[in-house]
């Protein structure tokens, strides 16, 4: 600081006028002298932005995928659970059909109980959307249906479902248990 101030002191003692000095300009940045460095770099970031982008797309595939799994668990999740009742139901209605309705004797009283257990159940299994495949007398679908047994019956259109030897269950909009049928020849 003394030197600018004995510069400045100098020029008031000799009386001459004090001049700017003109400013010089700002270095202009320097063009790089290795383009094939810059051209590099900028492939690499573009590399790089790929794979990011590639990244961001694939966790955020991977979290729709998960979501849609969810739901899909979600929707059916008493599945597991429907597929052991229906066994049960099963027996519930082959010990039904053993009534000859003569409310006297003892098995009547017993098999009424079993008839009130049996309602209730169907009434759950209805509420939670488990229902029975209607197919006595349709037209057989493979989809929903299978064929244990043919017969030839006169007069009975050829692939009509005959008997239901075993009800067939859908649970929402999925099949639970197919229906074992005998159709027609």
């Amino acid at each position: 600081m003394e030197e600018k101030e004995i510069i400045k002191e100098e020029k008031k003692e000799t009386g001459e006028p004090i001049k700017s000095e003109p400013l010089k300009e700002m270095p202009k940045p320097k063009k790089p002298k290795h383009n094939k460095e810059l051209e590099s770099l900028k492939a690499e970031n573009a590399a790089l932005k790929d794979k990011m982008l590639r990244i961001v797309a694939d966790s955020q595939n991977m979290r729709r995928r998960c979501e849609e799994e969810n739901a899909r668990i979600k929707k059916y999740e008493g599945e597991d659970l429907a597929k052991q009742i229906l066994p049960i139901v099963d027996n519930f209605e082959r010990a039904i059909k053993l009534d000859d309705n003569d409310l006297t004797d003892e098995l009547s009283k017993f098999l009424s109980g079993f008839k009130m257990i049996y309602t209730n159940l169907i009434n759950i299994l209805e509420a939670k959307e488990i229902r029975e495949i209607d197919c006595l007398n349709k037209e057989f679908d493979s989809n929903f249906m299978e064929a244990v047994l043919t017969d030839k019956v006169e007069g009975i259109v050829k692939n009509q479902v005959l008997e239901v030897l075993q009800k067939g269950y859908m649970y929402k909009d999925k099949l639970l248990r197919p229906a074992m049928v005998k159709v027609s020849e």
